[in-house]
């Protein structure tokens, strides 16, 4: 089997409503947090060439909310909202997400961020109420854009050194 290159995101289900996304960046984790967590910063990476960015707000604290939103260019809107549950600046986030075509598919994603010689590995176990929200996340081809968007997020981590 072939080493991952640090551009590729692993995705794996290792449970019936989970999916975890781990991947490795040539950036130090205070960069990758800040570019994760920074709403202009967001609009480099999130919509993964795929469209525009329209609504970026995050207001970083436990309690508070985030929403994302981008327009395709077909004129589709996609939209994402959640709310912070545990903050531990440059290591750890949970927090809800809502895409908004499927507003009863509440997941909690857990990210978190481990550094080490410069390099730093997040990973994000997104938690499903059930194996059909999962599929449905899965199914919707996520993991196209997910690794176009983190190889994005990648560059404007290290633009930030």
């Amino acid at each position: 089997m072939e080493v991952t290159s640090s551009r590729t995101a692993k995705v794996t289900l290792p449970t019936d409503d989970q999916i975890l996304i781990t991947r490795e960046f040539d950036a130090p984790k205070h960069l990758v947090y800040r570019a994760w967590t920074t709403a202009e910063l967001v609009r480099r990476w999130w919509t993964a060439n795929r469209g525009e960015m329209t609504v970026a707000e995050i207001d970083l604290r436990v309690g508070g909310t985030w929403r994302f939103v981008m327009v395709t260019p077909d004129g589709f809107e996609v939209a994402f909202h959640g709310e912070y549950r545990e903050i531990v600046p440059n290591e750890r986030i949970v927090s809800t997400e809502v895409y908004e075509g499927m507003p009863d598919a509440e997941a909690v994603d857990t990210l978190t961020l481990a550094e080490a010689d410069g390099r730093t590995t997040l990973t994000i176990l997104v938690q499903h109420s059930s194996k059909e929200h999962r599929d449905a996340h899965i199914e919707s081809g996520m993991e196209d854009g997910l690794q176009d968007a983190l190889d994005l997020l990648e560059e404007v981590a290290a633009s930030l050194r």
